[in-house]
């Protein structure tokens, strides 16, 4: 498909998921990634981080928390990437698609010694997040050897994003040892030179909303840090800098920005040491390489008006677009409107709600937006959806798990039958809701306080 945009594939794409059904009255919303998008994705950020300073060894760990579906970890794992964890949950989708223990990193603020045991004993490695957790690093270090580089998240405390909820560097982020705390910064010199075994640090400033010289002078810090505690251990003790993920997204239009390449040259000026060789690296990247390969496709179902508002209802809400529906000035998504075959609509735009199927008034996706004019059976489209948006799915009213389904267009086509769809989630069924839901012990609480056969 050379020349043809992401715009135009997922135009194609929309007509046939909707001529095969994919989207129709049977399965009334899916999701939808462009194969290629994420392709091209994972090799801008290869190229971006080479490009700063070829010589330096980067594990780049996909944030598995952003698209927690096994053909997505196992298609980037075909682009050279590996995985970052943060659940017993997460890890086990991860070898699920095949990625290495060597090529996959744990990061969680609460994890069990159960899941430092599994991650010790498969050679993962492991950032431990706090005092404690190093404490019971400790005894399992002691007690059975192991392949995995261990390390510590930092917390450098550079302050808050435009998001507090994904600001996770400020100061009281319950996120790694706070490095300004009193005593911190000594607690960590001391833990790192008793203690050969560290040999990795981590740090990661935030998420959407964080701008990149917040980001960069997190790194810094850790940076500064790392070169520190390796000048009073008097070796090179720290090999590897964890920079985790982060980079925000423009969800206003199409244009990928900023880039993978703005913001490792923005690192390079401003850490230089980061890139002279002395450290390996590893980033953990999770919106930015999936976000704009995104797409959720729902039918209108029907339209009616409130107040001189009109409204179209739809099968996409809460249940699909939770943090939109709940933090819609945090996360305003662009919507795009297609006919009844799939086709775009281009007629003269009309102030409209598109509205979900949840039962509870502010279940909508988009208030009073200008669109051409919506008709039951239209269908509309939230771009910019492929990351997050197909993990955190809301449960409410039972409504089922949609589908998601990546594509890739013929060399050289441009309709329908030139798409190519393949099952990344199947849609749930009622019977596996329903069996989700409980129905395997359906007559567990009505034998409670029911009279013994004694009579006791």
């Amino acid at each position: 498909m050379t020349g043809q945009s992401a715009d135009d594939r997922r135009a194609v794409a929309v007509a046939a998921a909707v001529g095969q059904g994919i989207v129709g009255a049977a399965h009334p919303v899916a999701g939808l990634l462009d194969v290629r998008g994420i392709r091209e994705a994972a090799a801008a950020l290869r190229s971006a981080f080479a490009e700063a300073g070829g010589h330096v060894e980067v594990l780049h760990a996909f944030a598995v928390k952003a698209a927690a579906l096994v053909p997505v970890l196992r298609l980037l794992a075909d682009e050279g990437l590996g995985c970052e964890v943060a659940s017993p949950g997460e890890l086990a989708l991860a070898r699920a698609a095949g990625v290495p223990p060597g090529r996959t990193v744990l990061d969680s603020p609460a994890k069990t010694g159960a899941e430092l045991r599994e991650a010790l004993a498969l050679g993962i490695a492991v950032n431990a997040d706090s005092r404690e957790e190093l404490a019971r690093l400790d005894a399992l270090v002691r007690s059975a050897p192991t392949d995995s580089a261990l390390g510590v998240r930092v917390n450098p405390q550079v302050g808050c994003g435009s998001i507090d909820a994904l600001s996770t560097a400020t100061e009281t982020s319950k996120f790694g040892v706070a490095l300004r705390d009193a005593g911190a910064r000594d607690w960590l010199i001391r833990a790192y030179a008793e203690r050969p075994w560290l040999t990795r640090m981590h740090a990661h400033v935030g998420s959407q909303g964080c701008p990149l010289e917040l980001m960069a002078e997190g790194v810094r810090i850790a940076y500064e840090l790392a070169e520190e505690i390796n000048g009073v251990v008097g070796r090179q003790q720290i090999d590897t800098l964890d920079i985790g993920g982060g980079l925000p997204v423009n969800f206003t239009s199409d244009e990928v920005t900023p880039s993978f390449r703005d913001y490792a040259r923005l690192l390079a000026a401003t850490v230089p040491g980061l890139f002279d060789g002395r450290y390996g690296l590893v980033t953990e990247f999770g919106r930015s390489l999936l976000a704009k390969s995104g797409t959720v496709l729902a039918r209108v179902e029907y339209t009616k008006s409130a107040g001189g508002r009109l409204i179209a209802v739809t099968h996409a809400g809460a249940q699909v677009a939770t943090r939109t529906v709940f933090a819609p000035e945090s996360w305003p998504l662009r919507v795009a409107v297609f006919d009844a075959l799939g086709r775009p609509k281009t007629t003269e735009p009309v102030p409209q709600d598109i509205a979900g199927p949840c039962c509870f008034a502010g279940d909508l996706v988009a208030v009073n937006r200008p669109l051409p004019l919506l008709e039951a059976g239209d269908h509309v489209a939230l771009l910019d959806t492929g990351a997050y948006y197909f993990s955190n799915h809301f449960a409410y009213n039972s409504l089922p798990r949609p589908g998601v389904y990546g594509y890739a267009l013929a060399e050289g086509g441009s309709d329908d039958e030139a798409v190519r769809f393949a099952p990344v989630r199947m849609p749930q069924t009622l019977d596996e809701l329903v069996a989700e839901s409980g129905e395997a012990c359906a007559a567990g609480l009505t034998a409670l306080g029911k009279s013994s056969p004694s009579g006791d």
